[in-house]
Formats: C-alpha cells, structure tokens, sequence
C-alpha cells in the first residue's frame, strides 16, 4: 500500500517570499529586542520627542508589538517547514499589527505613514499568501 503525499512541491517563488518574509520579521524583533533592552544602538535611531512618545506607550502595546513581530517569524518558519499553522500566525500578528497601528493613530503617533502602511500590507499579503499556499496545498 502506497500513501500519497498530501503536499505538493511549492515554486521556487514560494522559498523566496518565506525567505523575504523571515528577513522582514525578523528585523521587527530586532527592532522590539532593542526597544524592549533600551540599546544605545535602537536609542540613537530616534530623537528624544520620538523616545518619550515610545517610552510613554502602556505595557499592552509593547506586548501587542511582542505578538506582533514573533507570531511572524514563527509564521515564516511554519512556511519553510510547510504547516498549516502558519496561516493562524500570520492572522495571530495580523491581528496585533492593527491593534499596534490603530492606538497609534488614534493616539497621532503616526509619523511615518509610509512604513506604517508597509507594515500592515505586508501582515496583509502574509494571512493571503499563507491562505494560498494551503489552497495550493503547498502547506498541510
């Protein structure tokens, strides 16, 4: 008795978009990893008006961008290890970017709407991008 593989090979495409995707998650966790240990390297980034705006930030948002940015690269690592799991986390850090980036807004911390925006096209185009791997059965 035979049994099927319930996969199929994924494009070459599908390991470039996981390898990209991993690069721009995990640049977000360096970039928590340095707000949360205050490096002289992440401070020197900002002015000190951008610093105390962040400083001033309520534990549950530093939580929410926590979320944010490790359910992403877990997300990334499902793709490469081709789960199914990975189309929940990527919904997971979804979910957590909009919360990070609407208080942001409401509060009018909104600086750079340009990253603002790439940062939730690109949470977007991951929940899409896992959701057609699955649909392609390229994860399981």
């Amino acid at each position: 008795m035979t049994t099927e593989s319930t996969t199929k090979k994924p494009p070459i495409w599908y390991w470039v978009i996981a390898v990209i995707a991993l690069i721009w998650n995990a640049m977000g966790v360096m970039q928590y990893l340095g707000q949360a240990y205050n490096t002289e390297a992440w401070r020197s980034g900002y002015t000190e008006e951008q610093l105390n705006i962040i400083n001033s930030m309520p534990a549950w948002y530093t939580a929410v961008f926590a979320i944010a940015v490790f359910s992403g690269v877990l997300g990334c690592l499902a793709l490469f290890i081709r789960k199914m799991i990975a189309k929940l986390l990527f919904w997971v850090s979804l979910l957590a970017v909009l919360i990070q980036m609407g208080y942001s807004f409401a509060e009018g911390h909104l600086d750079n709407m340009g990253m603002t925006t790439a940062i939730v096209v690109f949470a977007v185009f991951l929940v899409w991008f896992s959701q057609y791997a699955s649909k392609k059965q390229w994860i399981s």
